[in-house]
């Protein structure tokens, strides 16, 4: 893709991704590079900061004889995903507008 990812727009599709279940890293990357070309290594300290900040919380589950970490939504999390969901519909909108031509100042 072109455009580029800042850090709260990666931010808003890991916990959107998280807050559909619960889900581990290899799985979020996947998802998220249909929209970026990020890299693997550039999701693990999202989900460390989100873990810090108390939005989303990890747990060890086996599979296939191996420890796997998945991650977890909180309350906390997805308050703020839909914050962040709110600000995108708003940012889209504007974006839309100006790309059809629109000169509104709505």
């Amino acid at each position: 893709m072109t455009f580029t990812l800042n850090a709260p727009m990666l931010d808003f599709l890991v916990l959107s991704v998280i807050a559909e279940g619960d889900t581990y890293g290899y799985q979020i990357s996947q998802i998220i590079k249909r929209a970026s070309n990020t890299k693997d290594s550039t999701l693990y300290p999202i989900l460390k900061r989100l873990q810090e900040n108390s939005l989303v919380e990890a747990y060890d589950m086996q599979y296939q004889g191996r420890n796997r970490k998945y991650y977890s939504i909180t309350e906390d999390g997805r308050r703020h995903q839909q914050e962040l969901l709110k600000e995108w519909e708003a940012y889209k909108t504007i974006i839309d507008d100006i790309v059809k031509g629109g000169i509104s100042n709505e």
